[in-house]
């Protein structure tokens, strides 16, 4: 099977990276030393290829009243032009087809960016629902072809400097916004900009958009400035660190997320209804989703190992690490709901059992350990 490459896969050749196959993207994993990247996330910039995702823009008359029916969160939190919520799509039957964020442009155009690996499902399912509604919507993937946007991702306590130095123009469109925002600013070096405060590290930044033509220019542009490239691998410690949920691994299809740490991306209170409300309405919470910190050496935490509690109810470790920042294995985890933070839980780490504490997440945010 070939490859898919996002825009900057000559960039990150020329930089030496070690490339991987993630989920049939060929994507840099590091580009030497995956702790030094984590590390200058945390204490000064990194950047990201997150080309990979997929922008999807929805315009039309009806699109804020589909989005009302189509996600879990409700969109009728953005009435400021440039204001983001994240949310998630859900089955008729309560669980996860994607988790996304959403950028309200005006009120005939809303900007989506959704996972890579389940973006042609979800473009799919959007368009379904625009059929089913009757809503007269037009929706376009902005990943490939004429109109192709690239991502890159800049992250960390210097990240909203350096990219001030590089792209000058989003200085003035910027300076002031508050997280969880974005402005299209037009006219720059590389074209039309999208700059949005928003991130997967638990560090300040901006995810940038411009025109797929343009990727390799900023790529390079902010290398020279002095923004060190970072790879999946301190893109997974960083986002477990900061108690950030991964598709396919944290949450998904089969998952009620609710059960994921996610209730506060669900409106249930509001009248309005949306796909999968009656099924989450019905099943309840029936999991907690919290951190755990392995306090026994002589093992790792991973996905899918067995956590047991101490009245001998389980639970299973859905990502696990080894923290950079903190030097201790972590985990996300799915527990039962007596489990309470603070609590002494066993872990099977092959055949020993290990005893690590529950922690409420996330682990760090903006450079700080926030659990001892």
């Amino acid at each position: 099977m070939t490859l898919k490459a996002t825009p900057l896969n000559n960039a990150h050749r020329a930089l030496g990276a070690r490339m991987v196959d993630f989920g049939g993207w060929d994507m840099p994993v590091n580009y030497g030393s995956q702790i030094e990247e984590h590390h200058a996330v945390r204490t000064d910039v990194g950047m990201f290829d997150v080309a990979h995702m997929c922008v999807v823009d929805i315009k039309g008359a009806n699109v804020r009243s589909f989005l009302r029916g189509l996600v879990a969160n409700n969109v009728d939190k953005l009435q400021v032009s440039g204001k983001a919520l994240y949310s998630c799509m859900l089955t008729p039957e309560g669980t996860v087809i994607d988790d996304l964020i959403i950028y309200f442009i005006n009120e005939e155009w809303f900007r989506l960016v959704v996972n890579a690996g389940t973006a042609e499902k979800d473009i799919a399912w959007m368009n379904k629902q625009n059929e089913a509604a009757k809503a007269g919507l037009t929706i376009t993937q902005r990943r490939d072809g004429a109109n192709a946007m690239a991502l890159i991702a800049v992250q960390g306590p210097n990240a909203r400097a350096k990219v001030w130095e590089v792209i000058p123009q989003a200085k003035e469109a910027t300076a002031e916004m508050k997280p969880f925002n974005v402005a299209l600013v037009p006219g720059t070096a590389f074209g039309e900009a999208m700059v949005a405060r928003t991130g997967y590290t638990g560090e300040d930044g901006f995810e940038i958009g411009v025109a797929a033509e343009q990727a390799e220019n900023l790529w390079n542009a902010l290398n020279a400035a002095g923004v060190k490239p970072a790879g999946l691998g301190a893109r997974d410690t960083l986002r477990l660190e900061a108690g950030m949920n991964l598709y396919g691994q944290d949450m998904d299809e089969t998952v009620n997320p609710l059960d994921a740490g996610l209730a506060w991306t669900i409106d249930l209170v509001s009248e309005r209804d949306f796909i999968g409300k009656a099924a989450l309405q019905a099943k309840g919470q029936n999991a907690q989703f919290v951190g755990l910190i392995l306090r026994e050496k002589g093992g790792v935490l991973r996905a899918h190992q067995k956590v047991i509690a101490s009245n001998g109810e389980t639970g299973e470790i859905t990502s696990g690490t080894f923290s950079p920042t903190m030097q201790q294995a972590i985990a996300l985890a799915r527990v039962p709901m007596g489990v309470n933070v603070g609590d002494t839980v066993h872990v099977e780490i092959r055949d020993k059992k290990l005893a690590a504490t529950v922690v409420k997440l996330p682990f760090v945010r903006n450079g700080k350990i926030l659990v001892a």
